[in-house]
């Protein structure tokens, strides 16, 4: 018998290249249109990057708000400078004058 017998096309041999196409087709498409596909992983690892991004990027706008807050709370010319640009205050006896651009 040879070495590379079962290659040889016979009767019973055409199912062999069916087998493969269709083998073939699956690995496609559970590598690529699958719901748990690598493609998937690709993009959700993608967009976890991204959101650990903007996350640290918001904690550190946090961080900045909670110092600009206990400035606030301690420093009373820091406080009293934020009212009076912020909000127009003034105090008793203050001439205010509103410059419009």
């Amino acid at each position: 018998m040879e070495k590379w017998a079962w290659l040889k096309r016979s009767e019973h041999n055409y199912l062999l290249p069916f087998v493969i196409v269709i083998t073939a087709v699956v690995a496609l498409w559970l590598l690529f249109f699958a719901h748990n596909s690598v493609l998937n992983w690709i993009k959700a690892s993608v967009e976890e990057r991204s959101q650990e991004a903007e996350m640290a990027r918001l904690q550190g706008e946090i961080d900045e708000m909670d110092r600009e807050i206990e400035n606030l709370r301690n420093n009373r010319d820091s406080l009293e400078s934020f009212a009076r640009e912020t909000y127009h205050f003034a105090a008793p006896g203050d001439d205010v004058y509103i410059v419009e651009e």
